[in-house]
């Protein structure tokens, strides 16, 4: 039993509903791997036993997780749990309600018994704050665990997760998926409900289910997905069950392989790894081409818009508490203040008009295959990527438009491990799927997976190297 921690969430959910194993033994078994392993890696600052072990006793086994612990980002309240949003503002913040998304997983047999790392406000692909510090890769601790979902992607690759709730703006849950060689879904916008939120309306910023296999992924999807009227972009899933859809693999895919899209710089090495990895759809059946969609203006289209977002989500911060906010903050607040209402009205017209094309483009393919990542983990005390190629990055998140190029688009997309870097540090490949396509592309993914060999890999114990 002690070992349950190597099993996937499949498995462990199939035990669990078997009555093999109870989810109190099974929170004492995480428990035991994070007093182990977590002090090198700082994934999971925040346990909440008590109420975790009140949850396991109340904890069905005929609901979709039957009562298996799932990690919270520290971005989404849960109810009477130490909340900080990575900000000394809200160091010592307890919340008396629970994020849309934690009360479905829990309605639904989640068992919350931490919240995991992430970034202040989720800001930056690298996870570290002023109230819990840094978190690192296990692959090489010396490294960064990209983020902001980098907590809940470190849980996952050293085994003191099963499942972790991830949420994803402009690739904060698929970078750091890459990073550490788990899987990773960025959904449709509407998919996963959440809230309450300051902008309700708003469709960048998503939840999603990480997991170290695509059919674990699935499985928390189920858990996840569905409308709640309290969030008025939600929707009912298009099928009854995503588990069920990995049993109904496609046939005669064609999938479009593009190195970055046309908008950005990709490091060789990388590219060389997911040119490899996406090829390996032919030996599937596929029809794999070189192609891509014009991506044409979605830099300045998306740091328009996720300037206006944190202006929307954060002046009032900026207001009152500006001298403990991060410089990044400070900066992504005051640049949304600054727009003009042309400047986003011509950046809504630009994403209008980069929908279509995509979506055009996708009437021919079913995959659109391109690197989640620009850069290989890099050192932790970097703020972020700052020159790949000779090419300098101009902000702290130019070396992630290959992932927040993909999120103004709306579609679907899983990052999936695909290989190593020669000095062996975790690629990652995204795979984005046709507009509310979720089932027919974790069908898809879980077929290139098989085939990859990479998700027995994970957990590990953390490379520790100074």
């Amino acid at each position: 039993m002690s070992d349950l921690w190597k099993k996937t969430a499949t498995e462990t959910v199939a035990l669990l509903k078997a009555g093999a194993v109870s989810p109190a033994e099974l929170l004492d078994i995480l428990h035991a791997r994070i007093e182990a392993v977590d002090g090198a890696v700082n994934a999971l600052p925040t346990l909440c036993r008590k109420r975790a072990q009140a949850a396991a006793e109340r904890a069905e086994r005929d609901t979709v997780l039957a009562g298996l612990p799932v990690a919270i980002k520290d971005l989404a309240p849960v109810e009477g749990v130490r909340t900080t949003f990575g900000s000394p503002i809200f160091a010592d913040n307890v919340p008396d309600h629970s994020d849309y998304v934690v009360e479905r997983l829990e309605e639904r047999g989640g068992v919350v018994y931490a919240k995991s790392n992430t970034p202040e406000f989720g800001a930056g692909a690298n996870t570290f704050n002023p109230v819990f510090g840094v978190t690192r890769n296990p692959w090489d601790t010396r490294m960064s665990a990209a983020g902001s979902s980098g907590g809940a992607a470190v849980a996952l690759a050293t085994g003191t997760a099963w499942l972790a709730h991830g949420s994803d703006l402009g690739g904060s849950l698929r970078t750091p998926a890459g990073f550490n060689a788990v899987v990773g879904l960025r959904p449709s916008p509407g998919l996963v409900p959440s809230g309450p939120d300051l902008l309700t309306f708003q469709d960048l910023a998503v939840e999603g289910p990480m997991g170290r296999t695509v059919a674990d992924v699935a499985l928390m999807l189920d858990a996840m997905a569905g409308a709640d009227p309290r969030d008025p972009r939600s929707f009912a899933p298009p099928v009854s069950s995503y588990v069920e859809a990995l049993r109904e693999p496609p046939a005669s895919l064609r999938i479009a392989w593009s190195p970055d899209l046309g908008v950005t710089v990709v490091d060789r090495e990388i590219q060389a790894v997911c040119a490899e990895a996406a090829a390996g759809f032919s030996g599937l059946g596929a029809v794999v081409e070189e192609a891509c969609p014009d991506f044409a203006g979605a830099y300045d289209c998306f740091q328009t818009l996720r300037a206006a977002f944190f202006a929307g989500r954060a002046a009032p911060l900026l207001a009152a508490h500006r001298d403990k906010l991060k410089p990044d903050v400070v900066w992504n607040i005051e640049k949304g203040l600054a727009l003009t209402a042309d400047d986003i009205g011509r950046a809504e017209r630009e994403r209008t008009a980069l929908y279509h094309r995509v979506a055009a483009f996708m009437n021919d393919y079913d995959i659109l295959a391109c690197p989640v990542m620009q850069a290989r983990p890099y050192p932790v005390e970097r703020t972020y990527v700052e020159e790949i190629d000779g090419r300098k990055m101009a902000s702290y998140i130019d070396w992630i438009a290959i992932t927040f190029s993909i999120t103004l688009t709306g579609l679907p997309v899983v990052s999936l491990p695909c290989g190593f870097t020669q000095d062996g540090l975790p690629v990652g490949l995204q795979l984005v799927g046709r507009h509310r396509g979720e089932a027919a592309l974790l069908a898809a993914a879980a077929q290139l997976e098989d085939l990859l060999g990479i998700a027995s890999r994970v957990p590990i114990d953390p490379v520790v190297r100074h």
